[in-house]
């Protein structure tokens, strides 16, 4: 019976999809064990063969965990709002829903046809109205609480405002903004219910503030840090700009040493958590303040090195800081604004990497030292950003090469704070090294003695106190964007109100465009009917607006982390339409035990998605305040892209063997048009690109046309992706995992080869025809042997198999575990073993890596229920252990034959047997030996 796998794949999906195999039940008696995916954006792409990679390997430990009596949760979803299709809709008209589900339906059939175990009766999409509902539910906690300091942790909003009742704020301790007045019981009481709202807000875990944030004009929304490469979009390469808006913002920042210290809980890789850590950046120092001269203002900085203070000979402002259009001398007016508007233009990332460009603009101000109260001119320079700390530094040139290098440029004093240290070429900044000089009371003093000495004199004259300071910042939360997340807001005498939880979700209007305003408003100012009827308690139209009982609504819409930080969760108990997900779920499934995904989501979902699971353990909603125990970041399937080389004419094509000397520029072409041998299509390529229809293409000798090849990401843009429709179809979905699990370590960046697979396809060939005798009914005799013992030959193969295997998929190391399937089979068709002890628990420890022959080869054996929950075999070591050894038998350190004999044989035993056998007899030709040596387990050596 010939195997064919496209038969049998379907056959196998059907059956899966028909039984819900792979539904998992919220209350068992089983253990419980969930596995998660980083779910997918759905382009319209599709999947190429580098997406399933960390797919195939959870899919593995998901049917291992079956196997080994785990009620198993490995579900699915999308990701389903984002960029991409608000894109296309404005090119389009096509609203995105529509193509988002069309491109959910290619994911879903490319998904289900590379056989992966997930529960699809709990699917997510995070822009369904009935998932999005409870993103705006847990935003509504969010803006309701507030961060206590004494108790450290969340705590309802009302808490606080019982406290500003009996004695205003005072005593409180929050995380909240700084501009915060003092004031009494009897102030609170005598505030309008507007003041009352604007000082809530100020303590509310998100808020709205006017933010300075990446706004990219041609695509008329805010851009997160992680979506702009090298000063442009990452999408479409438009430019973006440094703009002030008023946004909602997360105070993340309130969690900032609870976000450092679980990460000492969680078993993830430790160059995520080192990402995480730098990114959260704590740092111990000092804050400072530094009056303005000639004005009411002050300048406050934090400084992690406060014995420096006496080597400040600068002060640096941020562009953006609010007090630089209010010290600015009238004679540096233009050009301080000039240089403010240049900056603009460059997104945070590119100041904080680009450290060889030195800039700057002088205000005409000065601050007064602290100390010494001589006057420090007050600079502002694009290496300082607005957002981190105060977005001031007090500059001290001597101890810090971004300041030395700016004072040189600039011709700034460099003042030397440091005892025998010569700074003629550049800054010092060996803290254990040094000894503070020139500095009056600090003089002589080491880093950390000088250091506590500042602080204490700072605070004694009320200019400064020691200060932990976070490099986190507020997350700005709101986005110019039509496709995502509405906020639950509307809005009277300007201040937020929240929509009670029984009117959620608020769903998407229908809008003409899906461009902001003709005014520069958000998108969703073209919706006609987006207002909130207080009375009605639902959306009306626009025009209804009275201030009275009608108001508008919130204009921004939610983030794309919004829907994916707390998507684990609900997948517990996805179909709730009551709450989140019931007591009962959440305490069943606790947390993920093993969630698989990409490392460039270090510093973003991930860390978000910490926050949020902390805020809701903080509100008793979820019993861990980490939602992932161990993390895996899958490695990359790269692509050999290929080039054309077009001439400086720019209308020349260069076959890559003639290129040398010549100035061309290389040019992406499809690897579909290139065959094995590097040889470009050329009539194809005239096709595919237009442009290039009546270029001249220069071949080699022999009229071919030779690319260039380069090891890349694949990728859409770079035309090197492998659709794995085509490999399916040509080798099926089993040899597709087995091939990606076999091309290297999961963690690491693989290249991708098709003409590789063919091992893996060749691989379950052999595997099928070793079940010949269940396959092939006329295989009468074979059967019959079926049932008897197998050979010790052939139970050790299996076992040494058990164990290898079981031990790779616990170490997460899937790709030696296909050479132990292929050691394993090479060696059982050697034996020629048809024994069914054999051959059936071999069918389950292939079934995770390939299930559909897996399925198909234990129905054959006689089973009329799924392989998917059959017990892993279990490993014996009495089959792996030897037994007898063979003997070297030497005469005078020289090995003439070879015996068997037992293990279990003694000295005395062995020397018995060896001096009986007649190969020796022959060997002493009736010579006495003057001695045999034997050491048990190791060798016989006879002397004489």
């Amino acid at each position: 019976m010939q195997y064919n796998f496209n038969e049998i794949e379907a056959k196998w999906q059907k059956y899966w999809a028909e039984n819900q195999t792979f539904k998992a039940e919220n209350n068992s008696e089983k253990e419980k064990f969930y596995v998660l995916d980083m779910f997918p954006y759905p382009s319209g792409a599709g999947l190429h063969v580098g997406h399933p990679l960390g797919y195939i390997a959870s899919d593995i430990y998901a049917r291992y965990k079956r196997h080994k009596g785990f009620n198993v949760l490995h579900p699915q979803g999308y990701d389903s709002f984002g960029l991409p299709a608000e894109q296309y809709a404005i090119q389009t008209g096509q609203h995105p829903a529509i193509t988002t589900a069309a491109n959910i339906k290619t994911y879903r059939r490319q998904l289900d046809q590379l056989g992966f175990s997930f529960d699809w009766s709990r699917e997510v999409r995070t822009s369904s109205p009935e998932y999005y509902k409870w993103t705006q539910w847990i935003f509504i906690q969010i803006f309701n609480s507030w961060y206590n300091t004494d108790t450290d942790k969340a705590e309802d909003i009302d808490t606080l405002i019982s406290g500003f009742e009996a004695e205003g704020n005072a005593n409180v301790n929050a995380i909240c903004d700084d501009d915060i007045a003092i004031f009494s019981a009897e102030d609170w009481t005598n505030f309008s219910d507007v003041e009352k709202q604007e000082i809530l807000l100020k303590y509310r875990l998100t808020y709205l503030a006017d933010t300075e944030v990446n706004w990219c004009p041609a695509l008329g929304t805010v851009l997160a840090n992680d979506e702009i490469v090298n000063g442009v979009s990452e999408r479409g390469g438009h430019p973006v700009v440094r703009k002030k808006m008023t946004q909602w913002s997360m105070r993340i920042s309130a969690y900032a040493q609870r976000l450092l210290d679980g990460l000492d809980k969680i078993d993830w890789p430790q160059p995520l958590k080192d990402s995480q850590t730098n990114w959260i950046g704590r740092s111990q120092g000092a804050s400072a303040i530094f009056n303005v001269k000639d004005h009411d203002e002050k300048i406050e900085v934090f400084t992690t090195r406060p014995d420096t203070i006496f080597g400040v000979s600068f002060m640096t402002l941020a562009p953006e800081h609010e007090l630089v259009g209010k010290i600015t001398t009238a004679e540096q007016k233009a050009e301080v604004e000039a240089y403010i508007e240049a900056t603009a233009k460059r997104s945070e990332r590119d100041r904080m990497a680009d450290v060889k460009t030195i800039s700057g603009a002088f205000t005409g101000a000065y601050a007064e030292h602290p100390f010494t109260k001589e006057p420090i001119p007050i600079w502002i320079g694009d290496y300082v950003l607005a957002g981190y700390g105060t977005g001031a530094v007090m500059s001290v040139p001597c101890g810090d090469q971004r300041d030395y290098d700016f004072a040189k440029h600039f011709n700034i004093d460099i003042p030397n704070v440091f005892e025998g240290v010569d700074i003629s070429e550049e800054a010092f900044a060996d803290k254990e090294k040094t000894v503070i000089a020139n500095s009056d009371f600090l003089n002589g003093l080491p880093y950390k003695k000088a250091m506590k000495l500042a602080i204490y004199e700072l605070e004694k004259i009320v200019h400064g106190e020691g200060k932990i300071n976070y490099r986190l910042r507020d997350a700005v939360f709101s986005r110019q964007r039509y496709w995502g997340e509405p906020f639950p807001v509307y809005y009277v005498d300007g201040m937020p109100q929240m929509i009670a939880k029984e009117h959620l979700p608020i769903e998407l209007p229908e809008v003409e465009k899906y461009l902001p305003t003709e005014t520069g408003e958000p998108p969703l100012g073209n919706a006609e009917v987006w207002a909130w009827d207080t009375v009605a308690n639902k959306v009306v139209n626009n025009s209804e607006i009275n201030n009275t009982t009608v108001f508008p609504l919130e204009l921004n819409t939610m983030p794309g982390w919004a829907g994916s930080s707390q998507y684990f969760n609900r997948y517990m108990d996805p179909h709730n339409s009551e709450e989140i997900f019931s007591e009962k779920a959440i305490n069943y499934w606790q947390d993920v035990d093993l969630y698989i995904g990409g490392s460039e989501h270090a510093t973003g979902h991930l860390l978000y998605s910490r926050f949020w699971q902390k805020f809701m353990f903080d509100k008793g909603l979820v019993p861990k305040d980490e939602f992932a125990k161990k993390l895996i970041n899958q490695g990359m399937i790269t692509g050999t892209s290929a080039f054309v080389y077009r001439d400086e004419d720019g209308k020349t094509l260069i076959s890559k063997g003639l290129i040398e000397g010549r100035n061309v520029t290389p040019i992406h072409a499809d690897v579909s048009l290139v065959n094995a041998s590097d040889e470009l299509d050329i009539q194809g390529f005239k096709s595919w690109r237009d442009e290039f229809a009546d270029a001249e293409f220069i071949t080699e000798e022999d009229g071919t046309f030779k690319v260039g090849r380069e090891v890349e990401k694949m990728s859409k843009s770079k035309y090197n992706v492998v659709n794995p429709d085509a490999i399916c179809e040509e080798y099926g979905a089993d040899s597709l995992r087995l091939y990606e699990m076999f091309l290297g370590p999961l963690e690491q960046s693989k290249p991708w080869n098709t003409a590789g697979i063919t091992g893996a396809h060749g691989f379950l060939k052999k595997l099928w025809k070793l079940y010949t005798p269940f396959l092939d009914e006329t295989a009468i005799t074979e059967r019959s042997r079926s049932e008897k013992e197998p050979s010790k030959e052939s139970w050790k193969t299996l076992h040494k198999t058990i164990k290898k295997v079981e031990e790779d998929i616990e170490n997460f190391s899937f790709n030696t575990s296909v050479s132990t399937f292929m050691i394993c089979v090479n060696e059982l068709s050697a034996q020629k073993c048809v024994s069914r002890k054999v051959l059936e628990p071999l069918a389950i420890l292939v079934s995770p890596y390939a299930p559909h022959i897996a399925e198909e080869l234990w129905s054959k054996l006689g089973h009329s229920d799924s392989i998917a929950t059959a017990p892993f075999p279990k490993f014996e070591e009495k089959y792996i252990k030897e037994s007898d050894k063979e003997y070297p038998i030497s005469f005078n350190g020289k090995m003439k034959f070879t015996m068997q004999l037992s293990l279990d044989l003694g000295k005395d035993e062995i020397e018995a047997a060896v001096m009986a056998h007649e190969k020796t007899q022959q060997q002493l030709a009736g010579r006495t030996p003057k001695k045999v040596i034997v050491v048990p387990g190791k060798i016989v050596n006879i002397v004489g």
